[in-house]
């Protein structure tokens, strides 16, 4: 498989699953009052943005786009009510999402490591830009600690 390829579907997978976990915590947290809930709207939309470049990039290039299963996601939501039932706080909010954030940097940071001499200047320069983000994000909730 082309690693352009494989690295913008790690992508697309790791961004599909952020927003679908965000969505589902703002959801939870509709009613609440919590202080957190501007910076998780701010990084939902980075997710989304970085989804929409890496979809555009696939499809441009024939490949299919496949996102988290349905039972992955699931596990996600159930995990996130619980979560959010037993204590939201902006602190626990932001230990949870720093904590999801940083399982996808890990990975992130080990494809880029794995690729960076396979794949184009420009999918690694992506793949580095969505990486910084995931960082900055983790950074950003640490505020809420």
């Amino acid at each position: 498989m082309n690693e352009n390829i494989e690295l913008y579907k790690h992508i697309v997978k790791d961004c599909d699953m952020g927003k679908f976990t965000i969505e589902k915590l703002l959801e939870d947290l509709k009613e609440k009052d919590n202080k957190i809930k501007k910076l998780v709207e701010e990084i939902l939309q980075k997710y989304e943005h970085f989804y929409d470049k890496a979809e555009k990039y696939l499809k441009k290039h024939s490949a299919n786009v496949v996102d988290n299963g349905p039972m992955s996601k699931m596990g996600a939501s159930m995990g996130i009510k619980k979560e959010v039932r037993s204590d939201n706080s902006d602190s626990s909010i932001a230990q949870m999402m720093i904590e999801g954030i940083s399982m996808g940097s890990i990975d992130m940071e080990k494809k880029i490591k794995n690729y960076e001499k396979e794949v184009d200047k420009k999918q690694l320069n992506f793949a580095k830009e969505f990486f910084k983000f995931q960082e900055e994000a983790i950074a950003s909730l640490k505020a809420f600690l």
